[in-house]
């Protein structure tokens, strides 16, 4: 058909048509945008706005985290404590941590979810800046257990509320841009944090403040209670009595812990290891960003394809990787070795990452989301306190000890796993 143009005269011709443009040998090709929202709905799209909202402010949240990765450095330095003495006060903090994540689950449940995460980032941020105050060996050990107990305190919350806000299908996804989120935050706050630090150590415990009331205010401010109705007609047992009840979730728990207690030697006692073969902190650092940089580049890529297979089995996969990883460690003398060992037991922390919370959501009843939240909780506490005192006897022993002890332990949590998956199935969408 012929287009005319209607503002020339009667003698006007009529314009040729303009031939169509034949596609090329795969056929027409789709608009970019169309092949850009078809690579990012799958794995972004689906989520209701107060979902990013909370993911915005975990974000933040962990862009401010500068105090606990320096906190050794803080005490030995500006406040003078010896060695045996940083070590004790950081261990207060992680026993607060601990009952923090009890009390915060069970908070969640009874005082709803926006409560309890705002009340615990508000009490955070005054604990902090307390710490970075307060001089004194008894002073410093008293604010560094408070800190503890609010630190975490808010973890049960949110994890509760993504439950609540995001369908059992998406949930793999949902906890896994959580992930994704809490692992940059994390790269830029050490890497702030250490420039920050030469500026005086209470830039840290300001910054870390700030972010933390930040984080709370904008959850009062813009996340509705997410807690759903409870029916009055059905009993509530008491708190983690309920938990401790259902053995699939104590069994998944203990699971965790054992996994926790292998993937946190990577944190705590490989410096220690790399020490004695005569690799310093620059080295530790160079290898150790090899993690961050992975899960970072990696981890939005494979979420969404690993989120939809069977969870028990992606778990066990994950496990059985990051064992792997550590196992080969003991052959590992140089920098680069290290770095290779740190790249594969990190892509298996990316595939036990993808569901590890899901699950939880799927195994918790609606009532007492918070509550199975803070008893996962739990684990990652419990392994990041058994993991540097466990690790340092086997180091003590030898360093392949220590590295065959963790493929060891980690096979056994993906057999584990393995066993535990019918149950698990049984129980949620995965």
């Amino acid at each position: 058909m012929s287009s005319i143009d209607p503002d020339a005269g009667p003698s006007a011709s009529p314009v040729p048509p303009v031939p169509p443009v034949p596609p090329g040998p795969s056929g027409p090709s789709d608009p970019p945008a169309g092949r850009v929202a078809a690579f990012v709905r799958p794995r972004l799209g689906g989520f209701p706005r107060t979902f990013w909202v909370l993911w915005a402010g975990m974000l933040l949240n962990r862009l401010g985290t500068m105090v606990e990765p320096f906190l050794g450095l803080y005490l030995t330095t500006a406040r003078g404590l010896s060695i045996a003495q940083a070590g004790a006060v950081m261990a207060v903090l992680g026993a607060g941590s601990l009952a923090g994540q009890l009390a915060g689950g069970v908070l969640a449940d009874r005082a709803g979810r926006r409560l309890t995460l705002t009340a615990a980032t508000l009490a955070t941020g005054a604990a902090m800046l307390t710490l970075g105050y307060v001089q004194g060996i008894a002073a410093i050990v008293a604010a560094a257990f408070a800190l503890g107990l609010v630190l975490d305190m808010y973890r049960p919350a949110a994890a509760a509320m993504v439950a609540d806000l995001v369908s059992p299908a998406d949930r793999p996804r949902a906890f896994g841009l959580l992930f994704w989120a809490v692992n940059l935050g994390w790269a830029v706050a050490m890497v702030l944090g250490g420039a920050l630090a030469r500026q005086g150590f209470l830039w840290l415990f300001w910054i870390n403040a700030l972010t933390c009331v930040g984080f709370g205010i904008l959850v009062w401010r813009a996340v509705p209670e997410t807690r759903p109705p409870r029916d009055r007609r059905v009993r509530v047992a008491g708190g983690f009595t309920a938990v401790l009840r259902d053995r699939v979730m104590a069994g998944y728990v203990l699971l965790t812990l054992v996994y926790t207690f292998v993937l946190m030697q990577g944190m705590t006692t490989m410096p220690l290891a790399m020490k004695e073969q005569g690799l310093g902190p620059q080295s530790y650092g160079l290898a150790i960003a090899a993690n961050g940089v992975l899960i970072i580049t990696v981890q939005p890529l494979v979420n969404a394809w690993l989120s939809a297979r069977d969870h028990s089995r992606v778990l066990a996969a994950g496990f059985a990787v990051v064992g792997v990883g550590y196992g080969l460690t003991s052959l590992a003398s140089t920098v680069w070795a290290y770095t290779v060992t740190i790249l594969i037991w990190t892509l298996g922390e990316i595939i036990a990452a993808s569901v590890l919370q899901a699950v939880v959501a799927d195994l918790a009843p609606d009532h007492l989301r918070g509550t199975y939240s803070g008893m996962y909780g739990l684990a990652w506490s419990g392994g990041f306190l058994l993991a540097p005192l466990g690790g340092t006897q086997l180091l003590g022993v030898g360093a392949p000890a220590l590295w065959l002890t963790c493929l060891a332990l980690a096979l056994a949590a993906a057999a584990g796993q393995l066993a535990l998956a019918p149950a698990v199935r049984r129980r949620g969408s995965g």
